[in-house]
């Protein structure tokens, strides 16, 4: 079986098959548990625990190590409750009948998850469009695709299930154009450059990602856009987009982004907003009725500007118009 490949095929009406990829190999059976399923370490435990997570039709015990190539079966626990709308803050940035462009504030969980059911903007969206809720889970709500948490600006989201699927197919063959604004500690000598290093689960923390052999294909360009002491503005797009993709990429090459709790580390005080410096500043795409390219821009945040303003001239380069 190829690394990092992993299976689920129907044993019983509940129990599920699957084998250990090798970026999995010799961890424990709760941290494969919830990596396979995707869920919380908490909720893989509980799994475990009950004894719905069997090697040869015995139950693993937690602690005990698994090698890539065990077959496992689990019974993954029941599916949560569909979601229901809810009144969420965001800006929208375009609308027509097919589509919206989404402008994500800081803070706003994307999808629902561990810990985040009725306060994410699906609800959001589902409530002031209702239009969405038709699509449903299946369709996961018309997001074409998602931003970090703590990432603001631009997200594509489709109204009908004919538009998400051009837009998906547009992504696929990177006929959209994402482009994101980073502060990021350390300074570049080179203008622009290229990361190109495979991203998976990192099997010791299962909502972490790192730069691993056995990951799937990711991709990310960066441009200097301006330069202080010790920190660098970049504009970086993306061939790929796996979760955190441009976080892990710029802390495998010692520039994380600043304010980045899980991937960086302390810099100037003044580089850091108090989350994340990422924003998702344009989205180009083609529109699924055929007839032209869209182009959307987003504001930059009060919380990012401010930083910039701390930072005062830059030594090299210049501040783009943040509006």
């Amino acid at each position: 079986m190829a690394a990092g490949a992993k299976t689920a095929t129907v044993v019983t009406t509940e129990q599920q098959r699957f084998v250990v990829p090798q970026d999995l190999h010799d961890q424990r059976a709760d941290r494969i548990v919830a990596a396979l399923l995707a869920t919380s370490r908490a909720a893989a435990r509980a799994v475990v625990d009950a004894g719905d997570a069997e090697v040869a039709g015995v139950p693993v015990d937690a602690k005990t190590r698994l090698p890539a190539g065990t077959e496992l079966q689990i019974v993954p626990p029941p599916p949560p409750a569909p979601i229901e709308p809810a009144p969420i803050d965001f800006g929208v940035a375009y609308e027509d009948e097919m589509l919206l462009v989404v402008d994500k504030p800081a803070g706003l969980v994307v999808h629902p998850g561990a810990g985040h059911r009725n306060d994410t903007l699906a609800s959001g969206l589902m409530y002031r469009f209702p239009d969405i809720a038709e699509l449903g889970e299946q369709h996961r709500w018309g997001l074409v695709h998602r931003l970090d948490r703590d990432t603001t600006g631009l997200l594509l989201v489709a109204r009908t299930p004919a538009a998400q699927e051009f837009l998906q197919d547009a992504l696929r063959a990177r006929r959209i154009s994402r482009v994101y604004w980073s502060v990021v500690l350390g300074e570049f000598d080179n203008v622009t450059g290229t990361i190109e290093a495979p991203i998976g689960r990192d099997p010791n923390s299962p909502t972490r990602m790192y730069v691993t052999a056995q990951g799937r294909r990711a991709v990310t360009h960066y441009r200097r856009v301006a330069s202080w002491s010790g920190v660098t503005m970049l504009e970086v797009t993306l061939d790929t987009g796996r979760t955190h993709q441009i976080r892990v990429h710029l802390s495998a090459i010692d520039h994380p982004v600043a304010g980045d709790r899980s991937y960086g580390r302390a810099g100037p005080a003044e580089a850091d907003p108090g989350r994340v410096w990422l924003h998702a500043r344009q989205l180009v795409f083609p529109h699924p009725d055929g007839t032209r390219d869209v182009t959307v821009t987003a504001p930059v945040p009060s919380d990012l500007a401010k930083s910039l303003e701390r930072l005062g001239p830059p030594l090299s380069g210049v501040v783009p118009d943040l509006s």
